[in-house]
């Protein structure tokens, strides 16, 4: 499994907790938001240079 798919995965199951746990609705939705959130405002927040490098280390991962 790719490490981008076990982000996806782990962000799946903290929702169905989230949602199976008695936690208020609201506070459930922002708990999900947060978890999936998270990655990408930190993928945003780097600079052209970084996201360059971060796609050539993903690709040579993939298939060289």
């Amino acid at each position: 499994m790719s490490p981008l798919g076990k982000y996806y995965v782990g962000a799946a199951v903290v929702a169905v907790l989230v949602f199976i746990l008695p936690v208020p609705t609201l506070l459930a939705w922002l708990i999900t938001l947060g978890v999936l959130g998270a990655p990408v405002v930190g993928y945003f927040m780097l600079d052209e240079s970084q996201r360059a490098r971060l796609k050539r280390v993903r690709r040579r991962q993939i298939g060289g």
